[in-house]
């Protein structure tokens, strides 16, 4: 065998060896068996924990001054029912309420126990329902405005989301006599008599 074909050999050699170098980077091109750990595939963020529930199209109703409200459609895609016992936002003290029968004429009130939405199932906030009523509030809540709203669940577990100001003039409901201490727009009522919050 000629010197040529030994040199082209020993080549051919030399950078298969390179190769399977470059492929099997986990192991060490100089012989050593010493390999690099394998990466830990990245673990899911833990930061914040999975909503209960889907809040779908949240909005509120614009208003300059006194009481308006909040509403949107809550999924409970898990497997429990749970119940909204409060809700914050920094615009305003906020109440749970809902609309009753009295007197022969709808008023809104308080909603004893809080607002429940069964598992696999949707509770829907709408004026001349179930809303969250912004009792008093501290600055005009303008139409395109967007409020950062807090429930809290009877577990303890809170929930925080994210809803833009429309303006809208329906469902003139009257609050509960007694009931708040804040007129709406247009109104002068006084406690002990009703009032049309249009929320």
């Amino acid at each position: 065998m000629d010197r040529t074909t030994v040199s082209t050999r020993r080549r051919s050699a030399l950078l298969l060896a390179a190769a399977a170098c470059l492929v099997a980077s986990a192991t060490a091109c100089d012989g050593s068996s010493s390999a690099a750990p394998p990466s830990a595939p990245p673990s899911p963020s833990t930061s914040a924990p999975a909503g209960l529930l889907d809040i779908r199209d949240p909005w509120v109703k614009a208003a300059d001054r006194g009481m308006t409200a909040a509403f949107g459609t809550l999924v409970n895609d898990g497997d429990a029912d749970v119940t909204i016992s409060a809700a914050a936002t920094e615009v305003s003290a906020m109440e749970l309420h809902e609309m009753t029968m009295k007197d022969g004429k709808i008023v809104m009130q308080p909603k004893q126990g809080g607002i429940l939405v069964k598992a696999h199932s949707a509770a829907v906030l709408q004026p001349g329902g179930d809303h969250l009523m912004l009792m008093d509030l501290k600055q005009p809540v303008r139409a395109g405005d967007e409020l950062a709203f807090t429930l809290t669940f009877t577990d303890g577990r809170t929930q925080t989301f994210t809803a833009v100001a429309k303006p809208f003039t329906g469902a003139q409901e009257s609050y509960s006599p007694g009931h708040g201490d804040a007129p709406s727009p247009g109104t002068s009522a006084t406690a002990g008599t009703s009032a049309s919050p249009q929320a």
